[in-house]
Order: structure tokens, then sequence, then C-alpha cells
């Protein structure tokens, strides 16, 4: 015992009777003088004593729907920090296309006896699917919240971008850098978050430009999340000559910058580009994209925040927590070029 004090004592710079004090976790040492000696007792594998070990409060799972798209990892890392702050364990489950499913995740973690489940951009953000798979975990009981995936009906915590005045401030900015032809891609119609930022488009376009609403459609292309699918529905709007791009996401905004430049156009001096999330990197592309930030850290720490109060029994309100988005104006969007030659029947000054 006493080689091993020397050791531990020489890893972290203190003296013997400092560790000693530490071990037997005795008074008169100071915070940073204690986690120094406990370091050096991992570092060296020594085991802790009992005492001494951080006792888990209990496993929390983590379901978000992929690792592909960065601002997943992004709300992923900050909420599995706040969670282990608070003494929980995260359980991170992660799908993919053809892997587990968001149900067979849930079995797992139930096994587990999890204390709560956080999900992200959850099937409750699918307003087609069945949302009685939440209901049937709230009456286990078993705590819960939504972020990114507003239901009607779940008695629950929802955390959620404001989708609708993302749509609102891309179109906003567009209109005062002079442009007229605005589109919007987006991902599939059945998610709330196509839903929402389409209805914050369609009223900025009606009270901005006065666009009658039965053309707006025309300057709408949904198709799947992610690159490919924003090239593609970028391609069609390009055609009909629009100037400015609202996207559903980064990654769809890359896209449609792809599909300009395969058109023989630039970004911003032929078509701008306006993204949603802010992701990581995105500052970095070419051009750096002006995008939409979700305020990632904000959210994760109310959604953990919330999941607390429910485990702790004070019960946190079950309503949608609204966070608002920031315009990030970077060097993918500029003023409008002049006007071209546009089909008859799309929206004009």
């Amino acid at each position: 015992m006493r080689a091993r004090m020397a050791d531990i004592a020489r890893q972290a710079q203190v003296s013997e009777a400092t560790v000693s004090r530490v071990i037997n976790d005795r008074p008169g040492v100071s915070h940073e003088t204690r986690q120094a000696v406990l370091t050096a007792l991992d570092v060296l594998g020594y085991e802790r004593p009992e005492r001494l070990r951080k006792r888990s409060a209990g496993l929390v799972g983590l379901v978000v729907p992929e690792l592909d798209n960065p601002i997943f990892p992004a709300f992923a890392q900050v909420i599995e920090s706040t969670l282990a702050q608070q003494g929980y364990t995260p359980v991170l489950c992660t799908q993919s296309p053809g892997g587990v499913t968001e149900d067979e995740y849930v079995e797992m973690l139930l096994d587990r006896q999890v204390s709560g489940i956080v999900f992200v951009s959850g099937l409750s953000a699918d307003t087609t699917a069945d949302h009685a798979r939440y209901q049937r975990l709230l009456d286990r009981p078993l705590p819960i919240v939504l972020v990114n995936g507003y239901a009607e009906g779940i008695e629950a915590p929802f955390v959620s971008c404001d989708d609708r005045l993302a749509g609102d401030l891309a179109v906003t900015h567009l209109v005062a850098l002079g442009h007229r032809r605005i589109g919007m891609i987006s991902g599939p119609h059945r998610f709330i978050s196509t839903q929402r930022k389409l209805a914050g488009y369609r009223q900025a376009l009606q009270r901005e430009l006065k666009v009658p609403d039965s053309s707006i459609d025309d300057f709408v292309s949904l198709t799947l999340f992610g690159v490919e699918g924003g090239e593609v529905a970028a391609d069609r709007l390009l055609a009909m000559g629009v100037t400015g791009l609202v996207c559903g996401s980064d990654l769809m905004a890359l896209g449609a910058i792809r599909a300009a430049r395969r058109r023989g156009l630039s970004v911003p001096g032929d078509v701008s580009v306006i993204g949603f999330d802010d992701s990581p990197l995105i500052a970095f592309t070419d051009p750096p994209l002006t995008t939409l930030r979700q305020p990632v850290p904000a959210m994760a720490v109310a959604a953990v925040r919330s999941l607390m109060d429910e485990i702790n029994g004070h019960g946190a309100p079950h309503s949608e927590y609204l966070f608002r988005p920031e315009l990030v104006a970077r060097d993918s969007t500029a003023i409008a070029p002049a006007r071209r030659a546009v089909p008859v029947g799309t929206p004009a000054s």
C-alpha cells in the first residue's frame, strides 16, 4: 500500500499525506487537489474506493434518427453531457435505414429500466405515424421529452425550434435583398417541421410580395431530406427561374448549390440559397452558407431539465417550448440579379 501511495502522490504531484486524506474521504483538501488524486488513481489503474465512486442516478435513453446529418450529433453531444452532469448515464440509440427501429430501441431501453427517454425528431414528428406509442410509455408511467417532434394529444414536454418563424425569416431576408422569385425545398409534407416552415414561407410571401396563394404551391418542391433530395428539388425550381431558395436543412441547401452549379449558375451571383440548422462546419462550406441557426445548446438543456423535473416528480409543463431561430447571414445570399424572363403565371414583383 505504501508503494501505491507513493506512486499516486508522484502522479498527482502532491504529498502522500494528501493522498491518504483523499482516499479516506477526509476534509482539508481542495476540490482541485482531490480531483488530481482521483485522476491519478484512474491513470495508474487503481480502483477507486467504494465511497469515492460516483454513483449513477440511473440510465436515460436518447433516441435520434441518424448521425449522418451533423445537427443530430450536435444535439446528442449536449444532451449527453447535460445528463451526465445530473448524474445520469445516457444510452444513445441511433437509427439507420433498415436497422433497428425506434420502437425496437424503446423495448431495449425498457428492458434496461431507464428512468426516462429523450426523443429527437422521432416518430412524433411524422403526422401520419401512430402516436399512441408515446401514450403507452406515459401510462407506465415513464417520463419522456420530445425534441422537434410536436404532436397533439401527447401529455409530455416538447422542445422545438420555431420552424414557422424560420420560414418567414428566410423569405424576409431574400425579399430585403431584392429577390421576387423565391422557391422552397424541404422534406416530405407529413413532417410537422415541413408543414410549419411552409406556413412561414407562405405567410411571408403573401405579406411581403402579395403573391396569390394559388401561385405559391408552384414554387414549392418537396422531396427526401438530404443532399441528393435537395439537388433534385432545387433543379425543378431553378428551371422556373427562381433567384432565391429557402431550404429545409443545411444538407438540402448544399444539394441546391450543387444543382445551381450543374446548370452553370453561381451562388450567390445568380441564385441565393438559405439553409436551416447551422450544423457544425456549415460556416466553412463553399460558399459559407447563410442559414437559420437552431439554438441547440439551449434546446438540449431545456429538454434535460424538463426530463429531470418529470423524473423527480415535479411535473414539467406538458406544453411546447418554442425556441427562436437566428438568421446567420453568410456568403450564399446576395442582392438579386437583374430580372430575367420567367414563365407566364410565376409570381412577379
